[in-house]
């Protein structure tokens, strides 16, 4: 039996945050998780013997208390799709945690907990007012527990099961990358950055002139730093190699513009007043950082489209008997 690692947290609509798990094909764990937040939720906890049972699920019961109190739960949250949406997610969750016991996946309680203890967290309260506020909403701490339990269940199948069946076609990446590439970013340079310092932007428009002065004596890398001299709190940087597809959109356009020895215009930053300085200029196609969003786009549609069809398939094969 395999142990898991939680990473939950989330959100209840209308300001409180509850339930909220990101991934990314390059992290393909936020992904799923985010994908499937609101599908996750079965009641685990001892149920009264006056329960009734609503409908049963390839063996496990869900009763009108579980119904009842995953209504509350998502009226928390400003979900108002009542009795039968309850009714439709627990069924989901019971199939999901019972693919999970088929594949020997388990959940421990601390695992529970520290998800829980995760959300108060996010949430900056304590697990006491965290209980509070779902008391308030007339859900019990019990209730979200056990939707935390079949949300850390189902992302382990996921990993398991589905996420091995996602191939993404180097070839089909490179054409499609290609294909975003634009004129002006097909080059790789050597840089150097020219700083004239205004922290927080005091003084930028003074330093702007500054900078401008020092633009028009620039006459290349070699002697940038001697010209920096000139000024007060003038700063050279080794910025190295970088790509245009590195380099923000405006940024890559106005160098791909300019010559060995150009440098850009100044631009106001955070530290005070920019400039860029070619040093090396060569024309050179790199696909590696278009490739890699791509690789997230494509996989971030694979995974979830896999795991759509993997949850329909398990929905058409469960037991699933209405009472």
């Amino acid at each position: 039996m395999r142990q898991l690692t939680a990473r939950d947290s989330g959100r209840i609509e209308g300001g409180y945050e509850l339930t909220d798990m990101m991934m990314s094909f390059a992290d393909l764990r936020r992904f799923v998780v985010a994908a499937l937040t609101g599908l996750l939720l079965v009641v685990t906890a001892t149920v009264p013997a006056w329960a009734a049972t609503v409908v049963t699920v390839n063996g496990t019961p869900i009763t009108d208390i579980q119904v009842d109190q995953r209504m509350r739960l998502l009226r928390l949250e400003g979900n108002n799709s009542g009795r039968n949406g309850a009714l439709e997610q627990l069924i989901t969750e019971a199939i999901q945690l019972s693919e999970a016991k088929r594949l020997g996946i388990t959940v421990s309680n601390a695992q529970v907990s520290d998800a829980f203890l995760q959300i108060a967290r996010n949430l900056k309260v304590s697990q006491d007012r965290l209980q509070e506020m779902l008391r308030q909403g007339g859900v019990s701490s019990e209730t979200l527990q056990d939707r935390l339990r079949a949300a850390i269940a189902w992302n382990a199948v996921t990993e398991q099961a589905i996420m091995p069946q996602v191939q993404i076609s180097d070839l089909e990446l490179d054409q499609q990358a290609a294909g975003r590439i634009a004129d002006f970013q097909n080059f790789d340079y050597i840089l150097k950055e020219i700083i004239f310092v205004a922290p927080g932007g005091q003084g930028a428009s003074g330093r702007t002139a500054q900078a401008n002065r020092y633009r028009a004596s620039f006459a290349g890398c070699d002697s940038a730093v001697e010209l920096s001299l000139a000024y007060t709190d003038a700063a050279v940087i080794d910025v190295g190699r970088r790509h245009a597809t590195q380099l923000p959109e405006a940024i890559a356009r106005e160098l791909a513009g300019l010559n060995v020895g150009g440098i850009t215009k100044p631009r106001v930053v955070e530290s005070g007043v920019s400039m860029l300085a070619i040093c090396q200029k060569v024309q050179a196609e790199d696909l590696t950082f278009v490739k890699g969003d791509l690789r997230a786009e494509v996989g971030n549609s694979a995974i979830q489209k896999q795991v759509e069809d993997y949850l329909a398939n398990l929905r058409r094969n469960a037991k699933i008997i209405y009472n």
